[in-house]
């Protein structure tokens, strides 16, 4: 019996779209988005996002509708079965993450703790 799994790290068709939308901007359909963590921030760790053309060994690629996402493997650890959101609201507009392994987060979605 074949076990369907959901993947470790998943793009929303908001966060896609955006994510469609800033590579069409830059007029490079090579760019991957780079979903990264590091230390710091006021909670311990913070998410990170940057463009990217190269896939590094330790890295897992994730796709939705035609977006690559692009996370070392130690980012992904404290990502796993997370999700990445654009949100356009009246404070603005970002790229958010909901992580079902933060025990809380700042204030402003950017930096967590596990």
């Amino acid at each position: 019996m074949d076990v369907e799994t959901a993947p470790a790290l998943a793009l929303t068709e908001n966060a896609a779209k955006r994510v469609a939308w800033l590579i069409e901007q830059e007029n490079d359909s090579a760019l991957m988005l780079r979903v990264s963590v590091s230390g710091g921030g006021c909670s311990g760790f913070q998410y990170g996002f940057s463009f990217d053309k190269t896939v590094n060994p330790d890295d897992r690629t994730f796709e939705r509708d035609g977006v690559v996402a692009v996370i070392d493997e130690t980012s992904l650890e404290l990502l796993a079965g997370s999700e990445v959101d654009f949100v356009e609201d009246l404070g603005g507009s970002s790229f958010q993450i909901r992580n079902p392994n933060a025990t809380s987060s700042c204030g402003c979605g950017t930096s967590f703790a596990i």
